[in-house]
């Protein structure tokens, strides 16, 4: 991704972040998932996000997630797929992101050559994906290509973002930081969640992240100010490697292709935050 890549990373990830991300958010997608069969809340967004997989029990859920409590997980996991089968999740999800784009993009934009033109550069970027290690990618990747261009631009960037973060998860594991350690250490950068809000959205209790507070401090990672300088040269080694291991898709779509579709896709955000997509002051807190 070359050019891209060194002049602005993090607005390009954020261009297809942002598109990707709002499913977790827009009422469409909860809607249609409640009306599948699913319960409203956390069973939504980890059997939305899991149903790719099959009818995974939370052990594969919690491996491929990573970040969130276990312990949550199996309050939904696999109840859900007792309430509802991975295809008619599948099917929910795909409606309610129809539907969501449908209001926020608009019958011009849905219809503009540009959206046509960033869903076939998108398209063209996951070619140069592979499935080995990486479990959630390779499950949404199993899913047939939808018909319209806004889905398939949709799944696209989830393609992208999740192969992306089973890179992630592949160089915290070789780092050595577990799924407690691996979000404590993101807010300690202070550039991520706030602590109280990491919590809350993965369910730690303030026990378990008080004990991961206190063994990285033993380890000399966390000192009373945040990440030390050894820290901090752990989390830079994880960014490092994820970003090595997630080159493959901008490698083959080439220097200007990439930029040509970052440039779309940062004001398709741009569009669908103006619309309303995400609540008021979402974007202080950044995804880890």
């Amino acid at each position: 991704m070359g050019e891209v890549r060194a002049g602005n990373e993090k607005q390009f990830k954020r261009s297809f972040d942002t598109l990707h991300s709002l499913c977790y958010f827009v009422p469409e997608v909860d809607e249609e998932l409640i009306g599948a069969g699913l319960r409203p809340g956390r069973m939504c967004y980890f059997a939305g996000r899991a149903a790719a997989m099959g009818p995974v029990g939370p052990g594969v859920v919690a491996a491929t997630f990573y970040n969130f409590n276990p312990e949550v997980i199996v309050r939904t996991i696999p109840r859900a797929w007792t309430l509802a089968t991975p295809e008619q999740v599948i099917e929910a999800r795909y409606t309610g992101v129809d539907k969501a784009l449908t209001r926020l993009l608009g019958d011009e934009t849905l219809k503009s050559d540009e959206l046509a033109e960033a869903a076939e550069l998108a398209r063209e970027a996951t070619a140069g994906c592979t499935v080995e290690g990486r479990p959630l990618y390779a499950g949404h990747a199993d899913l047939p290509w939808p018909g319209q261009p806004h889905l398939v631009l949709w799944h696209a960037v989830t393609l992208l973002r999740e192969y992306r973060g089973d890179g992630h998860i592949a160089a915290l594991v070789l780092n050595g930081l577990g799924g407690l350690d691996a979000i404590v250490t993101h807010v300690a950068t202070g550039k991520g969640f706030v602590d109280d809000v990491a919590k809350l959205t993965r369910g730690w209790s303030d026990e378990q992240w008080d004990a991961s507070v206190a063994r990285l401090r033993e380890k000399g990672i966390l000192g009373e100010e945040g990440l030390t300088e050894q820290g901090r040269q752990l989390r830079d080694r994880i960014e490092v490697a994820t970003e090595a291991a997630a080159t493959g898709p901008w490698e083959h779509l080439g220097p200007e292709k990439s930029a040509r579709l970052e440039e779309l896709c940062r004001a398709l955000s741009a569009q669908v935050v103006a619309a309303g997509a995400y609540p008021a002051g979402v974007f202080k807190q950044a995804r880890p």
